[in-house]
């Protein structure tokens, strides 16, 4: 092995400094531009077959170049002499080497040519840009969740590119909020809501009509919030029309909606302005649901608040001259409400409840004479007392139906044995007929369809997991009758269904 002296270069160190300190990256990251233009420049004069290798020292700027032969097997397929050595040959130079090992070949000084300091500046400069690209993405992904401020640089295809400083930010279409207007050197305010890693630079992506933005000009306008004693619980928005944001005080002195009003509402009043004039209701959040419902739907009355925890449903009833303030102008009220709470919510007049009540009793006391045998006085005790299904009279403890009112031990066993009796025949008639209909077993595991359903879809050609996972809800709902499933109970149930595909696709992805 032949030894070439590396005279220091300290001129390489000034220049690794100067871009550094002009471009704001790392030296090191310079220093590694460097090299990677070097090893270029000498793989362009040894051959582009040889594994050249440069490295400059970060003190003295002196710059060593090295040929890399990795020692493979004796055995081993050489796919490129120029860069791999059998193990024998390589004993030759070392006997201690192994596979794995390099043999390492200090190479002379390159006098750079014209056109080979040309390429290396080229390299250097694309290594630069990609360092200040990575500096600038690391920067900004940090500030995800924050707001940002910019200066409109120009307008594309409704889209509005903002200047923030040392890079460029997008507010696209979407995310502008309606009837806002900008031109270029407009101070826009924004919500940074992704940054990704592209081939030209970092791409941010912001946002003036998301939720968090709101709460976000809350965090800023609101001391209170900003130290904590008041907590923002959830944020419904209608984008340039109306909100509505939940809030509560950990602190049981501070009023939590009068924090975010401020004196004379000027706290609000400032965000309203940013915000194109958009309403806001300030809600109080309360640990009672039915509390924070009545809230959430103000400035409507409620009369009366019915909980499905089940299928997050919430039912409200209301006086009938307070039906439009619940609805809200084309729904928005009781929309950002159900937001607000993430439940779904049907608004109903207190006729309309009663009427509803009514039917739904009506039906049950029907189903149980047919079922049970029994006449309409004992049918109607069953309802009152809350029994919705046959399956629940079967199977509740006997005390519970011995204690209502006119009811005996003989006539709570008679009833549980008349129940029983139903569920069975059932069960055996709907075993008969799924064979007929030949419904595939991975249906009737389904939660959420009964055996009516599951029949009732059979008839109509669903007669597998997959018959049912390719349907939309409302498909679903059409097959199986008017009130028999609301729209996020057949979600779920095509969710379900649809679950086995997502399943099957991670393990093939795995």
């Amino acid at each position: 092995m032949e030894n070439f002296e590396n005279m220091p270069r300290p001129e390489i160190v000034a220049v690794a400094d100067t871009v550094a300190r002009e471009k704001n990256i790392d030296r090191d990251d310079v220093f590694v531009a460097m090299e990677v233009a070097i090893q270029k420049a000498g793989r362009t004069k040894y051959g582009f077959e040889h594994d050249i290798r440069a490295n400059i020292d970060r003190k003295t700027g002196a710059i060593n170049l090295s040929r890399y032969r990795e020692v493979v097997a004796d055995d081993a397929l050489i796919e490129n002499e120029a860069a791999q050595i059998p193990l024998q040959q390589a004993k030759a130079y070392d006997k201690k080497l192994k596979v794995g090992d390099f043999i390492i070949d200090p190479q002379p000084p390159i006098d750079f040519g014209r056109i080979a300091a040309q390429t290396a500046k080229q390299v250097i400069m694309q290594k630069v840009r990609e360092a200040e690209r990575n500096k600038q993405y690391e920067e900004y992904k940090e500030k995800i969740g924050t707001i940002i401020n910019g200066t409109v640089k120009r307008i594309e295809f409704g889209n509005v590119v903002l200047d923030i400083g040392k890079t460029e930010a997008v507010l696209r279409r979407d995310e502008i909020i309606p009837r806002e207007k900008f031109k270029n050197g407009d101070r826009v305010r924004a919500y940074v809501l992704d940054v990704r890693r592209e081939v030209k630079g970092p791409q941010i992506f912001l946002s003036r009509t998301c939720p968090e933005f709101m709460a976000k000009l809350f965090t800023q306008e609101v001391p209170e919030i900003y130290d904590g004693v008041v907590q923002i619980m959830g944020v419904a928005r209608d984008a340039g029309s109306k909100a509505k944001i939940a809030v509560r005080a950990n602190d049981k002195t501070i009023d939590p909606v009068g924090a975010c009003v401020g004196l004379r509402g000027i706290r609000v009043q400032a965000i309203v302005s940013e915000l194109q004039g958009e309403k806001i209701d300030i809600v109080p959040y309360s640990e009672d649901r039915a509390q924070y419902i009545v809230s959430a739907l103000a400035p409507a009355e409620v009369t009366k608040v019915v909980l499905d925890e089940e299928n997050n449903r919430i039912e409200v009833v209301v006086a009938e001259d307070q039906l439009s303030l619940a609805i809200g102008r084309r729904g928005q009220n009781v929309k950002l409400a159900s937001q607000l709470l993430g439940a779904d919510i049907d608004v109903l007049t207190e006729e309309q409840e009663q009427e509803r009540r009514s039917n739904e009793n009506k039906v049950r006391t029907q189903r149980f004479m047919e079922a049970l045998d029994v006449d309409d006085m004992i049918a109607h005790l069953l309802v009152a007392e809350g029994f919705s299904t046959v399956d629940e009279i079967a199977f509740v403890d006997l005390s519970e139906l011995s204690e209502i009112e006119g009811f005996d031990e003989d006539i709570a066993q008679e009833l549980q044995n008349r129940a029983k009796e139903f569920i069975e025949k059932r069960n055996k008639e709907f075993a008969a007929k799924s064979k007929k209909l030949k419904i595939d077993d991975s249906l009737k595991n389904v939660s959420g369809l009964d055996q009516d359903m599951i029949l009732t879809l059979a008839e109509k050609g669903v007669k597998n997991i997959d018959d049912l996972a390719d349907l939309a809800a409302d498909e679903l709902i059409e097959m199986l009758g008017e009130n028999v499933l609301s729209e996020t109970e057949a979600n779920e149930v095509i969710m379900q269904a649809r679950q086995h595909w997502f399943d099957q696709d991670n393990t093939e992805n795995q």
